[in-house]
């Protein structure tokens, strides 16, 4: 649908569960969070119910994530019946790739046609470092599995201070051998992410260029995000900029997102939105769902403020959906 300012929202990002197997130093604290009660999670149903409505609206494109998706019982299953709803054309994957070895045949049967893998360092010390876990194999193991069924997969860095000109180097490398792109992403002053400050991605550009001469724009479509995308070389590698921060891209901004507890977030950095759960349980019927969704979309926010002073969101990503 178009929303107030003629932006054509297409693309809904669902967070199906805010428990995580991971303890990512930017996502949350070391000891974790408070996990919702079950009752407050939404159901699959209730999911599909929204998915439903949102197809009506022109809702084509949906993305899975967490919290970490995959510890969730029988995500395939919800993917299954997502695939099925007329008008959703695409279903993607954000997983930190923990259970991606063990669950990509059964993802790929029921769907999905795309993973996206956070993977911030192609060291292991160092992944154990900002995870707080000892599983960088194991998710080696599953990019490659995945790869390997014919999913696309592209790999996530979260771009901190830390991110050294070696590793930059690295995941280029990495992106010319595997030829998966990698994205860059700017750190966002969202919970935890607040204690962090990001690399200009104009650095990283410097760096690619000064190792593999000048860099190329690619025109290529790749996934259904802001991502900018640059090659090099025989155009093997290919490295993606997302600057949120520095280079907003609200403007174009084709999405809205639904928290695993049932709030329709039209923005990371506001309020906006609208709970879906409470409506949904208390016996809406769909059409006064469409219409609570359509009035809600219209009025999305037109810009995020992060580099304005102001009160942040008091939530971490994996409670407003990675």
């Amino acid at each position: 649908m178009i929303d107030c300012l003629n932006r054509n929202i297409d693309y809904i990002r669902i967070s199906v569960t805010d428990r995580c197997n991971l303890r990512c130093v930017y996502c949350m604290p070391e000891e974790g969070v408070v996990p919702m009660d079950h009752e407050e999670i939404l159901s699959y149903q209730e999911i599909v119910r929204i998915c439903e409505a949102g197809a009506l609206l022109g809702i084509r494109k949906v993305k899975i994530t967490g919290g970490e998706p995959l510890v969730r019982k029988d995500i395939e299953k919800l993917i299954g019946q997502l695939s099925r709803i007329p008008g959703i054309d695409d279903i993607t994957m954000t997983t930190n790739g923990c259970l991606l070895k063990e669950k990509g045949a059964a993802l790929k049967a029921a769907g999905v046609s795309s993973i996206n893998v956070s993977l911030d360092t192609l060291d292991p010390e160092r992944f154990a470092k900002i995870t707080r876990r000892d599983c960088f194999q194991t998710v080696i193991e599953g990019i490659e599995n995945a790869k390997a069924l014919g999913l696309n997969v592209k790999i996530n860095c979260a771009v901190m201070e830390e991110l050294t000109k070696e590793e930059v180097l690295a995941f280029s490398r990495f992106s010319m051998e595997q030829e998966i792109p990698v994205r860059f992403i700017e750190m966002m002053p969202i919970g935890q992410g607040a204690n962090y400050k990001a690399m200009n991605n104009d650095d990283l550009a410097g760096i690619l260029s000064e190792a593999y001469g000048e860099l190329t724009e690619s025109k290529r479509v790749i996934g259904n995000g802001p991502a900018v995308y640059y090659t090099w070389g025989d155009g093997r590698g290919s490295i993606g900029f997302i600057s949120a921060v520095n280079h907003k891209f609200c403007g174009t901004c084709n999405r809205v997102r639904l928290t695993s507890d049932g709030f329709l977030k039209l923005c990371l950095d506001s309020p906006a939105g609208v709970d879906l759960k409470g409506p949904i349980r208390e016996g809406i019927s769909q059409d006064e769902l469409v219409h609570l969704m359509e009035h809600t979309i219209w009025d999305k926010p037109e810009s995020h403020h992060f580099n304005n002073e102001h009160k942040k969101t008091d939530l971490n990503m994996n409670q407003i959906g990675g």
